[in-house]
């Protein structure tokens, strides 16, 4: 009786795994979109800093980054603890640089100023938090599935 429990639990969770996989691997792929669309060069490229200063651009930056995160938040069910930790990190290191070099300049100055000291910024990073991050949630599928 006990043996046949057993092989009933290890079949629907055989099952249960099997329907899992292509909404865990869905969540994989919105984060790694997520991280891509953060990215500092794809971000600057993506939100137009034409006409802004450097504290509408910085605001504008931010409010993007903030509503790409908030659009993926429940794929944090689908991925491991340390995975979702990486994405957070990749986030917040992008928004604090973000604050930190404009919080360095004259709020009025065109925003072109500011996107290119970001530019350059992450530009002469080794590894930046996004990349950091994708590379970590690669590995993470490689091992898993």
């Amino acid at each position: 009786m006990e043996n046949e429990e057993k092989r009933r639990v290890y079949f629907l969770r055989k099952e249960t795994q099997k329907a899992a996989f292509p909404i865990r691997m869905a969540a994989y792929e919105r984060l790694a979109l997520f991280l891509e669309r953060i990215t500092p060069n794809q971000l600057i490229v993506r939100v137009n800093s034409q006409g802004l200063t450097v504290r509408q651009y910085q605001n504008l930056l931010v409010k993007n980054i903030r509503n790409e995160f908030e659009h993926n938040v429940s794929q944090q069910l689908y991925v491991s603890d340390k995975a979702w930790r990486y994405v957070v990190s990749a986030k917040s290191g992008v928004v604090g640089k973000i604050n930190q070099i404009a919080k360095e300049m004259d709020p009025e100055t065109p925003a072109i100023e500011l996107a290119t000291k970001l530019l350059n910024h992450f530009m002469e990073l080794d590894v930046e938090p996004t990349r950091a991050a994708l590379y970590y949630l690669k590995n993470e599928i490689a091992n898993e599935f």
